[in-house]
Order: C-alpha cells, then sequence, then structure tokens
C-alpha cells in the first residue's frame, strides 16, 4: 500500500485580523453558523503571500495557495478563537502533483501548536498534530488511502470536528477516522496546502464554515 508521509516544514502566512474570541460560540444554538467566508471579499482577513516558497490569497472568489518548493507547507487563518467546532471546505486542487496535502486546521496556537486535518489529490488523508513545532500523525503511523476522496482534480467537501478531546475527519459527507487528542482545547481554524519531494501543489478552497456543534 502507497503511504505519504508528513514532513516537518511549515510557513506561517500572516493574517489580516486581530484575534478575537468568538463571543457568539457561547450564545447561539447548536449547528448554528459561528463563522464563514466565500472569499469574495479580499479584506476578509486571510492575508496573502508573495515569496519563493509560494504564494497565497484571494483570487476569483476562491482563497488560491501555491506552493513552489518541496516539502513545505504553507496555510493562513482568519484571526479567530474557537473551542468546539465543526468546519467545512471545498478544495480543488487546479494543478501540480497527486502527492500533494490539502488541509483544515483548527485550534491553532501559532506555528507550532495545532491540529490538522488533510487529504491528498492521490486519495489519502490523515489526522495530526504540530506540537512544539513537531509534527505527527494521530490516525496512523502514515496517510491511509480512502474511496470517499475524489482524486486528481475534483472538488472535495472535507469537514472536521473539534469538540472536546475527538479530532473527527470528513469526507464528502462521511466520517472516515476519528481521534482522541487532549493537547490544545481552542485556537484559530485555517487552510493548508503542502508538497512532498515534487513541488508545484496549486490548491483552491472556498465556502469556508465553522459551525457549533
Amino acid at each position: 500500500m502507497k503511504t505519504l508521509s508528513l514532513l516537518l516544514v511549515f510557513l506561517l502566512i500572516p493574517a489580516l485580523a486581530c484575534s478575537t474570541t468568538s463571543i457568539a460560540e457561547s450564545l447561539v444554538p447548536s449547528g448554528s453558523v459561528l463563522y464563514q467566508d466565500i472569499f469574495s471579499n479580499s479584506q476578509s482577513g486571510w492575508g496573502e503571500l508573495n515569496e519563493t516558497a509560494g504564494t497565497a490569497g484571494y483570487i476569483n472568489g476562491a482563497y488560491h495557495i501555491l506552493v513552489n518548493q518541496p516539502n513545505i507547507n504553507l496555510w493562513s487563518h482568519p484571526g479567530m478563537i474557537f473551542t468546539n467546532v465543526h468546519e467545512e471546505v471545498s478544495i480543488m486542487p487546479v494543478s501540480g502533483p497527486l502527492e500533494n496535502r490539502m488541509a483544515l486546521i483548527c485550534r491553532l496556537q501559532d506555528d507550532k501548536n495545532y491540529y490538522f486535518f488533510t487529504i491528498s489529490a492521490d486519495g489519502f488523508y490523515g489526522i495530526g498534530k504540530m506540537k512544539d513545532g513537531q509534527s505527527s500523525l494521530l490516525s496512523s503511523q502514515t496517510m491511509e488511502a480512502n474511496d470517499a476522496i475524489l482524486t486528481g482534480n475534483q472538488i472535495n467537501r472535507i469537514g472536521a470536528d473539534c469538540i472536546g478531546n475527538e479530532l473527527a475527519l470528513y469526507v464528502n459527507g462521511g466520517k472516515i477516522s476519528s481521534v482522541l487528542d487532549a493537547d490544545f482545547s481552542s485556537g484559530d481554524v485555517g487552510v493548508l496546502a503542502g508538497s512532498f519531494d515534487q513541488p508545484g501543489a496549486d490548491v483552491y478552497f472556498d465556502n469556508f464554515v465553522v459551525y457549533k456543534p
């Protein structure tokens, strides 16, 4: 079985918004939208990047990340704080190698501490954690294949639960993996794209939504 080990080099895209606690999280009923972005407004706070490592920013009503170097992840976040959430985003790789990373982030503390929920364009997935700058997969020792992931340049809708100590990954409406971990209890949300040995991961993200579970 083909496996894709997660590599450790990351670069944070600074968000434009300042971190703020979502008061609505404690006030609204379960199932309510806590935050959403369709990326039609380039001033909504996700930041932009134009460096040797890659580029990121708003384009054509989506958020776009292009990774120009091998073994690099680029990610961005809106500058929010949540505790328990279900988040979703639509992901479309438009070019580059099928061995890539396309992910949601939750409970981001800083560039060295957060959870991630990743799929690849060749049909692999993983749930993992960056803690004190050290990356590890929680769902298994390596990324694993799942038929729910649409491969190639097809659009996948992925979701993630960060509820108490339960972390779960959803792909196209179905749960494909869950783990338990209690290191991080709150933090920001975000999206991530990354490369393995071959650079050129080119990914669009759209219709980002955070729900109260």
